[in-house]
């Protein structure tokens, strides 16, 4: 995906911003692996093989993003998820 794309991604649930963090790109700087956390509600979105997911939190699976949230944990400033969301 790329950062123009996601450039023009809002949180589906407050139409807020969202702040990206690159965790991996390819050689043309797509993004493959990523973090867009919504600024209000602070929702967490991983992108996962390019794809962003922003799905509602009725059809989401917690235990399917936690062991990626986990090994990418150190980016997201020692904050733990919780519904979906991070809590300081």
């Amino acid at each position: 995906m790329t950062i123009k794309t996601i450039e023009k991604l809002c949180c589906p649930f407050d139409i807020s911003d969202l702040n990206l963090t690159i965790i991996s790109q390819d050689k043309t700087e797509n993004i493959i692996e990523g973090l867009l956390i919504c600024d209000t509600c602070k929702r967490i979105y991983p992108i996962i093989s390019g794809i962003p997911i922003m799905s509602p939190d009725e059809y989401r699976e917690f235990k399917f993003e936690q062991p990626i949230l986990e090994r990418w944990k150190k980016y997201l400033e020692d904050k733990k998820v919780e519904n979906f969301r991070l809590i300081s």
